[in-house]
């Protein structure tokens, strides 16, 4: 998926499934005095969810930072019939669980970074977990850190929206519509589960602290219910960062806003004081 480039400093794939693939980090050294496997047991994970039809190309940049930071990244991949009908995105959500619990990843300190409707994805398994909160404590605790770039937030209509412009843009406004009177012919099959997730998210039972990327001009997030959500979470103890634009891209702000993006996203990195050894660049 990354590419020759990134794969040629150190970072070898390992295809796992249809839509997950985990991206390890050899350039990393290994802990003094550890033996390599032991280290690895412990390194800090970085699970990435992406945008629906996110390219390979803009993809890479942001594992780029994390490789550079030392992390290994497992990107896991939704599709658009998970969301469309949301029993399927509570099976994807459960397989994520499993492959997190498996032996290779059950000891990894985790972090989270999630983009659009890679946040509704992380809110199935929110919704999972919250209805097993003992059989999942050992997980959420795992989470030492969450980024959330682009959310979709707000009315069923932006959701409608942000289907039109994902899945095929020439007719937007089309699928829009079609997406509206779906929704409303089977609600309990998609409305909801859509609630029950925002619900899961609201109260999520994650208390790791989280950073937030969004814009006021975003079709798909509206900023305003952005805002409340972050307020709340804060009102709930947790540790927030946010970092808001007035104008930039939906899923783009890396790309419009590259210094701010990635000096806020630092920050946020070191404060959680979980990274490996840097990376031999």
């Amino acid at each position: 998926m990354l590419g020759r480039i990134a794969l040629s400093r150190g970072i070898t794939a390992h295809r796992l499934s249809k839509n997950a693939t985990l991206y390890i980090n050899e350039s990393v050294p290994p802990v003094s005095g550890c033996q390599l496997q032991a280290s690895d047991d412990h390194k800090p994970l970085m699970l990435m969810l992406p945008w629906m039809g996110s390219r390979p190309q803009a993809l890479a940049k942001y594992c780029e930072i994390y490789f550079r930071t030392g992390f290994d990244v497992l990107v896991v991949e939704s599709e658009a019939q998970e969301f469309l009908w949301p029993r399927w995105g509570l099976d994807h959500g459960k397989r994520i669980l499993d492959l997190l619990h498996s032996e290779r990843f059950v000891s990894r300190p985790l972090l989270v970074h999630a983009f659009s409707i890679g946040g509704y994805t992380f809110a199935q398994l929110l919704v999972l977990v919250s209805q097993d909160t003992q059989k999942y404590q050992a997980l959420t605790q795992r989470i030492k850190g969450q980024v959330y770039d682009s959310l979709v937030v707000g009315s069923v209509e932006r959701m409608a929206t942000g289907l039109g412009k994902t899945l095929f843009p020439p007719l937007e406004s089309v699928v829009k519509r079609v997406s509206m009177l779906y929704f409303g012919m089977f609600k309990s099959q998609t409305l909801d589960y859509f609630h029950a997730g925002i619900e899961a998210f609201w109260n999520t039972p994650v208390t790791a602290p989280a950073l937030f990327f969004f814009c006021e001009n975003d079709p798909l997030s509206d900023a305003q219910v952005m805002e409340e959500l972050i307020d709340h979470l804060r009102k709930r103890g947790l540790d927030i960062t946010a970092k808001k634009w007035e104008d930039s891209t939906h899923a783009g702000h890396l790309k419009r806003h590259t210094q701010e993006y990635l000096s806020t996203l630092n920050m946020f990195l070191d404060s959680l004081h979980i990274a490996p050894p840097k990376a031999k660049l």
